[in-house]
């Protein structure tokens, strides 16, 4: 596992593009920061670092790790502010967990919706997986759950909110990108397939591949990746293609390109909620998602469901 005082000994190199400011600016002798960054590398198997360019200059993989530790970084500095907002926080909490690709899937809608209706709520968004979240929802860590997976649990409600449909994603340059119309799964099975979440499984992983065994192919894959955010930069360094929700799309269009599947082809948005839990805020959120998928064109999950 990748040790985020490494990375953030990176990220640090990488923008001053010199060991010595770097060193300067965290306040520590230049040795153990070259020691540090060498650790990171023999962890990765490759270098990070143009060494012989000044400045110092990343190489494609030290630039697809930077993307990736920006990021996470940043989210680990949220999740810091977070906790100890809560730890402060006099107000009611109400905790909403979510896989990654949800957010695409116009899940902060739904939130700004949920603020407007209960603005003395402290929200707490919590990334997890499916599986994850019916842990969560059972020992009462979080409130409300959206995952993909299909998963029962007699503890555990789960609504079908929505079937989004699923597209092919490639490289910007790819010769299939160019192309016009549905792409059949079947002229993707010789392609370079970017599996994602990496762990922990079943998850959208297995249902990518159950769509192309379904059809008599074994797909070619060359990585599995831990969440979507990084599959997809993968798809962008040109390696591979992947199978993606269509919300996506509206997200990364600069260096992606996507077309449509010819076979019907669809992973689930699903709401969990615990069994029995008739809380005003549980209440407040089921009314906001059936009143967004109507007015995004949606059919609205039955009253009854909700």
């Amino acid at each position: 596992m990748l040790d985020l005082r490494l990375l953030r000994y990176f990220v640090i190199v990488a923008d001053e593009g010199n060991f010595s400011r770097a060193a300067e600016r965290l306040h520590i002798a230049q040795p153990p920061l070259s020691r540090a960054i060498q650790q990171l590398e023999a962890h990765v198997s490759a270098p990070l670092l143009d060494r012989t360019m000044r400045p110092l200059r990343l190489t494609e993989v030290g630039r697809l790790l930077h993307a990736q530790a920006v990021q996470l970084l940043a989210r680990m500095e949220d999740v810091d502010t977070m906790v100890k907002t809560a730890a402060t926080s006099r107000r009611r909490r109400f905790v909403i967990g979510f896989v990654a690709s949800t957010i695409y899937a116009r899940l902060p809608e739904m939130i700004r919706e949920f603020r407007k209706v209960a603005p003395d709520v402290e929200i707490v968004m919590v990334e997890s997986t499916t599986l994850e979240q019916i842990a969560q929802l059972k020992d009462g860590r979080i409130d409300v759950g959206f995952g993909r997976i299909r998963f029962d649990d007699p503890a555990v409600r789960r609504i079908v909110l929505h079937n989004e449909r699923l597209i092919a994603a490639f490289p910007v340059d790819h010769p299939l990108a160019r192309g016009e119309g549905p792409i059949s799964l079947h002229d993707l099975a010789n392609e370079p397939q970017i599996l994602y979440p990496r762990s922990p499984r079943p998850s959208y992983a297995d249902q990518v591949l159950s769509l192309f065994r379904d059809q008599a192919i074994e797909p070619r894959i060359v990585h599995e990746a831990r969440e979507l955010q990084i599959a997809i930069g993968l798809v962008a360094a040109e390696e591979g293609m992947a199978i993606v929700p269509e919300s996506v799309r509206r997200a990364r269009s600069h260096d992606v390109a996507f077309r449509e599947l010819a076979e019907p082809a669809t992973s689930p948005i699903i709401m969990s909620h615990r069994v029995g839990d008739l809380s005003p805020d549980i209440a407040s959120m089921t009314e906001v998602v059936r009143r967004k998928y109507r007015d995004w064109g949606h059919d609205a999950p039955l009253s009854g469901q909700l």
